[in-house]
């Protein structure tokens, strides 16, 4: 007697997916009392950006619904094939692409734009959890590590060169993806300690940051071999390795700096490092590229606890934060909710990815399961980083915040992503 086929909506995680109407909800709340006008007042007005996202949040229905009626063995049947396609429109764009903001970064359409980078994140978790999830994969191996960074390294360099540094930086987020996976903790305290230097080089300069380096890893060996006579005879190799790679980063990391970075970016990197001690000069950093930021700090300050109240927000209203729907979307919610609705905003997000991870642990197939920590990762980059770019924590970079910033490109490839996963975990009855 042949089993019945199991219903697919019983085996759906209905949590991911309630958080995910959620967001989007409150995202499209947010992205109407940024952007309303008392002259144009129809919801559905494909001339205003809530109406907009409104018709991207309708067609993301139709892309779920495609996605969870296909069979779930097809995305990791073709994910090589989604990553060679999605590769191709990244090339693409240097040929027929549209420059925004000196960005080439999108497709054009008559009036709709679509930006290749909002897909690749899926494509390339999937082509990383086809490589990663194969049996004989060892991530131990220096050769089998070297094929998941080429994997990655190829759409960060196309992403990179258009320039769009945001959208590239999110591929350091499959870092997390390979220490789950067992790759040595070294691996990412040296990267932590490579980009620590790079930042110190910048403000503090060549020379100093060079001194405190060359002291602190000196008295490091000299513990060492107070504890192992033979240390540097034994580890020879490695005190010179490490001596070299400090010297490597810092004057790289200066000539990048004086020579590669431009002036804005000099600029926005000074403010938010603090190195500039005029205060005249401050201020006018403050009003040029620092502009968003200060006035995202403001508003949000200005919600207080409880917020000014929904549509209520006076800064918000004022258009005091230039572009408020896209990047800094987050301030909305900070200033017409207070720390109340902000927290609540955090919380949504923090469970949403601590439940893509409780569900990828639970994975038979490590194909899923590894694209399950794909997603929660690429998630978690997105939130942090977004929220602290508003809260002047980090540099401004121009990264959306899942599911709040405008855009149907944005929405459709985080809705991509999500639900490829919600699909293979729904398929755990059928894989043994």
């Amino acid at each position: 007697m042949r089993s019945s086929k199991p219903n697919i909506l019983l085996e759906l995680d209905w949590l991911l997916i309630l958080l995910y109407l959620i967001l989007v909800i409150a995202g499209w709340f947010s992205i109407y009392a940024t952007t309303f006008s008392i002259e144009q007042t129809d919801i559905i007005n494909l001339t205003t950006y809530y109406g907009k996202q409104l018709i991207w949040i309708g067609f993301s229905l139709l892309i779920i619904i495609l996605i969870l009626s296909i069979e779930a063995s097809f995305y990791e049947r073709f994910s090589s094939i989604f990553y060679i396609v999605s590769l191709v429109m990244l090339l693409g764009l240097f040929l027929f692409g549209r420059t925004i903001n000196g960005q080439t970064a999108w497709y054009s359409f008559g009036g709709f734009s679509l930006q290749p980078s909002e897909f690749v994140k899926a494509t390339t978790a999937l082509a990383v959890s086809k490589i990663m999830g194969d049996n004989l994969f060892n991530i131990k191996k220096v050769s089998d590590v070297r094929n998941v960074i080429i994997v990655l390294l190829i759409p960060f360099v196309l992403i990179l060169l258009q320039p769009d540094f945001g959208s590239a930086i999110i591929y350091f987020a499959f870092i997390f993806v390979m220490l789950r996976r067992g790759l040595s903790i070294k691996f990412f305290t040296s990267l932590l300690a490579i980009m620590f230097l790079f930042i110190s080089t910048i403000k503090f300069g060549v020379i100093s940051t060079l001194l405190v380096s060359i002291f602190f890893i000196g008295l490091f060996f000299y513990y060492a071999y107070k504890r192992e006579s033979m240390f540097f005879r034994k580890y020879w190799h490695f005190v010179i390795g490490s001596f070299l790679l400090v010297f490597i980063v810092i004057f790289s990391g200066d000539i990048l700096h004086k020579k590669a970075l431009k002036p804005h970016h000099k600029d926005r990197l000074a403010l938010w490092l603090r190195m500039e001690k005029n205060t005249k000069k401050i201020k006018s950093l403050k009003q040029s590229f620092g502009f968003n930021n200060d006035q995202s700090i403001k508003t949000i300050a200005s919600g207080g606890i409880l917020g000014k109240g929904f549509m209520e927000g006076d800064r918000t209203n004022g258009k005091f934060v230039p572009e408020q729907h896209t990047d800094y979307i987050f301030s909305t919610i900070g200033e017409e909710f207070g720390f109340v609705g902000s927290s609540s905003i955090v919380v949504l997000f923090i469970l949403l990815i601590l439940r893509i991870i409780q569900k990828a642990e639970q994975q038979k197939s490590r194909f899923s399961q590894i694209y399950g920590y794909s997603v929660a990762s690429i998630f978690f980059v997105h939130f942090a980083i977004n929220i602290g770019m508003v809260l002047d924590l980090l540099p401004t970079v121009g990264i959306p915040l899942p599911f709040f910033s405008y855009g149907g490109s944005s929405l459709w490839g985080f809705t991509i992503l999500l639900f490829i996963f919600i699909k293979l975990d729904a398929n755990q009855t059928n894989e043994f």
